[in-house]
C-alpha cells in the first residue's frame, strides 16, 4: 500500500528522486479516498518500483470539481493569452532541465531503453508543449459582414472541463499531445495516467504546479480504467474526452460519453500497410521497415505491421529485413546504450504477443525469424518480458495476424503484382491510421498515397511525427485529430454573435 505522498527513489542508473505517489487535485497531491493502489513492476525484471494510490469514482469527483472550479475562476479565466503561454513555455523549460530524470522514470516504468526516452520522447513533449505555447494568444474568431444593419462575429472558447485518458507505450508524449492544445485553448484538464506506467505524470505534476499554473487547472490521477476512467468520461461536469488507446476501450468509451453528448477525440488501433515498389531504393526501405514496426517493442499505435512487397524484389527484400533484424534488433534492458528492443511493458501484453505468434503459426504462416520469447543472458532480466523481433511470411490477407492489432514485434510480409492490387489490400482493414509507401515514382507516390485509406501516409519513410502537423486516423482508428492547428479545433467551441445595428425587423 502506498502509505506516503512521496517516496525516495535511486533508478538503476542512479538518479535519485522524489516520486510522488498520491492524486495531484487542486495543486496538491492527497491519498486515495478508498485505500486503492497500483504497483508498478520493472518489465525488464519483473520487480516492483514504486507503488502510487489509485483514484476511486469519489477521488474522479473532486478533482473534476477542481477543475470546472479553476476554469470561472479570475486566476485562469481572465488571464490573457499571451501570459497562458508564458506559463506553458515555463513548464517546458522544466521539463528541459529534468529531461534526464523522466527519461530514467519512463524507460524504467515502460521498458523502453533510455537512450530513446531520452532523445525521442523527452525531445517530442518538450517540442509539442513550447509549440503549443505560442497557439495560446493566437486563436481567434471573426468579423461577417452582413447588412448595413447588422454584422456577427464569432468568439473562439475552451470547451470547458476535458478529461483525458492516456495510454502506456509513450507515457509523457502523448501526455504533452493532450495538455498542450487543451491548456493553450484555455481549457481545465483531469489527466488519467496508464495504470501500467503511473509514474512520470506524478513527476510532470510537480512541474505544473512550479510553472505557476492556477489550482485545479490540470488535475492528475492514476487509477484502473474500469473505475477511475468511467467515472471520468460519465461524469456530468467533464465536456469534452479525449482517449489513445485500443479501439475495443474507443467503443466503450463512445457509449458512455453518449449519456450526456460529450465531445470526444479518440486515437485508436491499427494495422498500417507499408507498400514497396520495385524501383524503390531498397536500403532506405529495408530500414524504414524495420524501424516501422520493431521500434518501441512494436507498441506503436501505427506501427507499419504489414508490408507488401511486389514480387520481383520479394526475395531481395527478405534476405536484406531479415539480416538488418539479426544485425539491428539488439535485445537488452533499459539501461544498455545498445539496447534497440527492450522488453514489452507488461506480462499481459507479454502473453498477448506471445499467442498472436502461436496463433499465426497454427493459421499456417511460415516464420523467417523469432516466434518465440527471449532469454536474456543477464540473470536479473530473467523474468523480464522479452520477444524476439518476429517476422511472418505465406501469410494471407484473412489471417488473424494480418487483420488485427498485435501491439508487439511481430510482422507479416506479403507479395504484390500491381499497384491496384497493393492498395485495395492495403484497404482490407477496418483500420485507417497510418501508411507508408516506398518508390521513386512521384506520380506513382502521391496517387496511392491519395487513394490509401489512412489518416496519415508517409512516403519513403515511416512513423515520422511533427507537432506542427495533424495526427488521426479514419475508420476504426479513430475520431478526430490531435496535433498541428487541427488539433486546437478539437479543444475549443465556436460561438456566433449576432449584432442589431438598426431599430426595425
Amino acid at each position: 500500500m502506498a502509505d506516503a505522498l512521496f517516496i525516495d527513489i535511486t533508478t538503476p542508473n542512479g538518479r535519485r528522486y522524489q516520486q510522488p505517489t498520491g492524486l495531484f487535485i487542486n495543486n496538491k497531491f492527497r491519498p486515495s479516498s478508498g485505500g486503492q493502489t497500483i504497483t508498478s513492476l520493472d518489465p525488464a525484471t519483473d520487480e516492483p518500483i514504486a507503488t502510487v494510490h489509485a483514484a476511486t469514482a469519489e477521488d474522479v469527483d473532486a478533482a473534476v470539481q477542481a477543475a470546472k472550479a479553476a476554469l470561472s475562476h479570475p486566476s485562469w479565466k481572465l488571464l490573457p493569452g499571451t501570459e497562458r503561454g508564458q506559463m506553458m513555455g515555463r513548464l517546458a523549460d522544466l521539463m528541459e532541465q529534468n529531461r534526464e530524470l523522466f527519461a530514467s522514470i519512463d524507460a524504467w516504468d515502460n521498458g523502453k531503453p533510455y537512450h530513446v526516452a531520452y532523445e525521442e520522447d523527452l525531445t517530442e513533449a518538450i517540442t509539442t508543449i513550447r509549440y503549443y505555447s505560442g497557439w495560446a494568444d493566437k486563436s481567434f474568431g471573426q468579423t461577417i459582414s452582413t447588412t448595413p444593419q447588422k454584422f456577427a462575429y464569432t468568439l473562439r472558447q475552451p470547451i470547458g472541463v476535458v478529461g483525458q485518458i492516456i495510454p502506456w507505450n509513450y507515457p509523457l508524449s502523448m501526455a504533452t499531445w493532450k495538455l498542450g492544445p487543451a491548456l493553450a485553448c484555455g481549457n481545465t484538464v483531469v489527466i488519467k495516467a496508464a495504470e501500467q506506467t503511473p509514474l512520470s505524470i506524478l513527476v510532470l505534476a510537480t512541474l505544473i504546479k512550479e510553472a505557476g499554473f492556477p489550482a485545479g487547472v490540470v488535475n492528475i490521477i492514476n487509477g484502473y480504467g474500469r473505475e477511475a476512467g468511467a467515472a471520468l468520461v460519465q461524469h456530468p461536469l467533464v465536456d469534452k474526452v479525449a482517449f489513445t488507446g485500443s479501439t475495443a476501450t474507443a467503443r466503450e468509451i463512445m457509449k458512455m460519453a453518449a449519456g450526456t453528448l460529450k465531445n470526444i477525440t479518440l486515437e485508436t488501433g491499427g494495422k498500417s500497410p507499408l507498400i514497396i515498389f520495385p524501383d524503390a531504393d531498397l536500403e532506405q526501405a529495408v530500414k524504414w521497415s524495420h524501424f516501422g514496426i520493431m521500434s518501441n517493442q512494436g507498441q506503436i499505435c501505427t506501427a507499419t505491421s504489414r508490408i507488401f512487397v511486389h514480387r520481383s524484389i520479394l526475395d531481395s527484400f527478405l534476405a536484406k529485413f531479415k539480416e538488418t533484424i539479426e544485425t539491428t534488433s539488439k535485445i537488452g534492458d533499459q539501461w544498455d546504450s545498445t539496447t534497440f528492443q527492450g522488453p514489452q511493458v507488461t506480462r499481459t501484453q507479454y502473453e498477448r504477443v506471445l499467442e498472436y505468434i502461436d496463433i499465426a503459426k497454427k493459421e499456417g504462416a511460415t516464420v523467417l525469424t523469432g516466434g518465440k520469447s527471449h532469454t536474456p543472458t543477464d540473470p536479473k532480466n530473467a523474468k523480464g518480458y522479452f520477444i524476439e523481433p518476429t517476422v511472418f511470411t505465406n501469410v494471407t490477407d484473412n489471417m488473424r495476424i494480418c487483420q488485427e492489432e498485435v501491439f508487439g514485434p511481430v510482422v507479416v510480409i506479403l507479395p504484390f503484382d500491381s499497384e491496384d492490387e497493393s492498395v485495395r489490400r492495403a484497404n482490407d482493414s477496418t483500420y485507417g491510421l497510418g501508411a507508408a509507401v516506398f518508390t521513386k515514382d512521384l506520380e506513382r507516390a502521391h496517387r496511392v498515397a491519395a487513394d490509401i485509406e489512412a489518416g496519415m501516409v508517409w512516403i519513403n519513410s515511416s512513423q515520422d511525427c511533427d507537432p506542427r502537423i495533424p495526427f488521426g486516423g479514419v475508420k476504426q482508428s479513430g475520431i478526430g485529430r490531435e496535433l498541428g492547428e487541427a488539433g486546437l479545433e478539437a479543444y475549443s467551441s465556436l460561438k456566433a454573435v449576432h449584432v442589431n445595428l438598426g431599430s426595425r425587423l
